[in-house]
């Protein structure tokens, strides 16, 4: 196994734990880094356990089965890339990293183009981390973080569209960006979702559905105008929903292949995405969920 230290160039970054989770991050990251040509590490984060028996606590210890596990986790990760695309042995390049995990991962998103993870992955004797490393992740790297679930493993209908959440914010902006852009590259339609979430608010401002969903068109065409311009290959389908984004976006990831998100969004009563509505996305949808940051 080969362990690249230097931190320039990372390409497409696959945090790896031997999870299944983590098995259908590999897979999908071959997939996109053939389809984006973009070099792919395999990194797993090792984290020094607190020894406190039978001698005084001693902080950041690495165990000698930790060092045999993240070794075997390593190439279980390059085999299961190999068999995706039929790779060369040089088509990716691996790393084992000593120190907190997300800390970590986020400090080599810095100088990673993606970072892919597992929805949810192993604890240190094989139990299930409950989105703790994905979740901070997505809420704190410096680059686009693509979660992907253990059941996402077969690979999506090429001809599936890209859905993206759109509420007006900067991050709506580049999530939007960011999702031309892959539709672009998959040759596939883009839907643009815009989500008004505070139902009970038409009344007080003597409003009512139609009225909303006229300025919700008007928004979405403006968010939209310039994108189309500069991708007229890009089919868009714009949908308008009154209701909780999450919900809509969850439900629409079962036809999609990919789903987009921002960061966080813009506060008020259209306000959306991470915090809580990329989080719930990223953690329940039913494809690959990008958090565009």
């Amino acid at each position: 196994m080969s362990h690249n230290g230097n931190g320039a160039g990372y390409g497409m970054v696959v945090a790896v734990d031997g999870s299944a989770e983590s098995d259908a991050a590999v897979r999908w990251a071959a997939r996109e880094a053939t389809l984006r040509k973009i070099p792919v590490t395999v990194m797993h984060v090792v984290e020094p356990m607190i020894v406190n028996w039978p001698v005084p606590p001693v902080q950041g210890s690495v165990t000698e089965w930790q060092e045999a596990n993240a070794r075997n986790v390593i190439k279980h990760a390059h085999d299961t890339f190999v068999a995706v695309e039929e790779s060369a042995p040089d088509g990716i390049r691996h790393e084992i990293r000593y120190a907190g995990i997300v800390a970590e991962l986020v400090d080599v998103s810095k100088n990673a183009t993606m970072m892919v993870v597992g929805s949810r992955g192993l604890g240190a004797f094989g139990g299930a981390l409950l989105g703790s490393v994905s979740s901070g992740v997505i809420h704190h790297a410096h680059c686009p973080v693509a979660v992907i679930h253990g059941d996402q493993i077969r690979r999506p209908d090429p001809r599936s569209p890209v859905l993206v959440g759109i509420d007006g914010s900067p991050a709506s902006e580049d999530a939007t960006a960011f999702a031309f852009d892959e539709a672009s590259r998959r040759r596939v339609d883009l839907i643009a979702l815009h989500a008004w979430s505070d139902v009970g608010v038409f009344s007080a401002l003597g409003m009512d559905w139609h009225e909303y969903e006229d300025q919700g068109r008007e928004l979405l065409g403006e968010r939209l105008a310039g994108w189309r311009e500069r991708y007229p290959d890009v089919r868009v389908t714009r949908q308008i929903v009154c209701d909780q984004p999450a919900r809509w976006l969850i439900d629409g990831s079962r036809h999609a292949q990919l789903v987009v998100v921002g960061s966080h969004g813009r506060a008020g009563f259209a306000g959306m995405l991470l915090g809580s509505v990329g989080s719930k996305v990223a953690r329940a949808a039913y494809s690959p969920v990008i958090v565009v940051r």
